[in-house]
């Protein structure tokens, strides 16, 4: 029904002087939407309310704002207070509607001066523009994780793992990696292998209605490209859980192929005719994925197949080293460093790099002409690493220096790095050999089999046993 101008004016009790009332500070929005409507016009004005419905997490405090096309200004507000700079709108909560919770909504309305016409447009709540539908939900914020992964949900290393909970019959895993192979799990029952799966919500169905626990574990390395993880979702009818708690416990892997469990899968050295060394390979029963699980305690895979501490397997991509690559998240990128986000502080560092520094002859034309120059630049290397490793995590951190052979060159320079850091006064880096007869070699290339690294777990476990870890 139309009223006069002065009419309408009569029943507005909030007046544009209330912008001088201070603004609140907005918390953030994650998607919103807005219903405009035109409720009365004459010559010259109108009114018009905006009710605004917060589609993403409970706020505490809103702004909304928009824009004006055709030199309206808004000369009196109720439920809300406003400035204006010229097309720009900003309208803050009063004390009594600033909490939104999510699906909630709240009312404004408005006398303009001008013409209904064009409609303001780009509403935002809190920065966020109303688009009618809320955002994808961040995949990382209920799943666990202790991997290196980047805030986008990426990562390279071997073995990183995601876990949650949630409640129903069924719960998707969100993946883009046409690359890697991945094993999902069920309330610590493998359901599914995924083999490079590529962009997929992969579904797992038919599940007693009740509270259950899902894992996504990395299972094959991938140098050269980076997965995606978009989150655990529940099927209809469910919802996702708060996220697991962390371990209190954790301990981080470094090494190459013989720690990211290169092969591990096969029975026979030669794997050209039963899936090639990708299908073979399945770092989540590692020994540092197996002796970390033994143990409850969380985990880093950070092994290179093929690096060494200063010289690659045969000497190839020269000028590189595993160190190139130690800090990154994303291994194909160069310059990348992960950011730690405070919470991996590792009591135990396993350390095994030296099998691709020695197990080749040098060759001409490498930049050590002997066999002592290559054991002189991998002990200055590796007691500078330690040093790293030292710096990074303190103290109270046991580092262990692992070698998987009885003797030679890589036993017995590893050896003296040990004794130059405890020279130094560092008393907890430790030399652990874990050469056994009883090591088949049966995975692929003359890699550790699925069952040499069961009994590495055990002899690391024993191991860790004897040591005062304060854990």
């Amino acid at each position: 029904m139309y009223r006069s101008k002065s009419a309408a004016a009569a029943v507005l009790t909030a007046a544009l002087a209330a912008v001088t009332i201070s603004v609140p500070q907005a918390s953030a929005a994650a998607g919103c939407k807005v219903a405009y409507e035109v409720t009365n016009e004459w010559q010259g004005g109108f009114i018009a309310k905006v009710d605004v419905t917060n589609l993403g997490d409970p706020v505490t405090s809103w702004r909304l704002t928009w824009s004006f096309g055709g030199g309206q200004t808004v000369s009196q507000i109720w439920n809300g207070t406003v400035r204006q700079t010229g097309a720009q709108v900003a309208v803050d909560n009063v004390n009594y509607n600033g909490s939104l919770a999510t699906g909630a909504s709240a009312g404004i309305g408005f006398v303009v001066n001008g013409s209904t016409s064009p409609a303001p447009a780009d509403f935002a709540l809190n920065g966020t523009s109303c688009t009618g539908s809320a955002p994808p939900p961040d995949g990382l914020a209920q799943a666990h994780t202790a991997g290196r992964v980047t805030k986008s949900g990426q990562y390279s290393w071997p073995g990183v793992y995601f876990e949650g909970r949630f409640r129903g019959t069924g719960v998707g895993v969100v993946l883009n990696d046409s690359n890697n192979d991945y094993d999902v799990q069920v309330d610590g029952t493998t359901v599914a292998t995924l083999v490079t799966p590529g962009k997929v919500t992969h579904w797992v169905n038919n599940l007693s209605n009740a509270e259950h626990r899902v894992r996504l574990v990395k299972r094959t390395e991938s140098p050269w490209a980076a997965g995606e993880f978009g989150g655990f979702v529940a099927a209809s009818g469910g919802s996702i859980l708060a996220k697991p708690a962390a371990r209190s416990r954790q301990i981080e892997f470094i090494g190459d192929s013989l720690t990211a469990g290169y092969g591990n899968l096969s029975t026979t050295r030669d794997c050209s005719s039963n899936g090639g060394v990708a299908r073979n390979t399945n770092t989540d029963v590692s020994f540092g994925a197996l002796t970390a699980r033994a143990l409850n305690a969380d985990y880093q895979v950070n092994a290179f197949s093929g690096r060494g501490m200063v010289r690659n397997y045969n000497g190839g991509d020269a000028g590189t080293s595993y160190r190139t690559y130690y800090d990154r998240a994303l291994l194909h990128v160069d310059g990348d460093v992960w950011q730690n986000p405070g919470t991996w502080k590792p009591q135990v560092v396993v350390v095994g790099l030296g099998t691709n520094d020695f197990s080749t002859a040098l060759r001409p034309g490498e930049q050590w002409s002997t066999q002592e120059s290559l054991v002189a630049a991998y002990r200055s290397a590796y007691v500078a690493f330690l040093e790293k490793l030292r710096t990074r995590y303190g103290s109270g951190t046991t580092i262990i220096v692992g070698v998987p052979q009885a003797s030679g060159a890589f036993a017995d320079a590893a050896r003296q790095v040990v004794q130059d850091r405890t020279n130094q006064g560092d008393s907890r880096v430790r030399y652990w050999n874990f050469a056994d007869s009883a090591l088949d070699l049966l995975g692929c290339d003359w890699h550790f089999s699925a069952r040499d690294h069961r009994l590495i777990a055990t002899k690391l476990g024993d191991y860790l046993a004897g040591l005062s870890l304060g854990w």
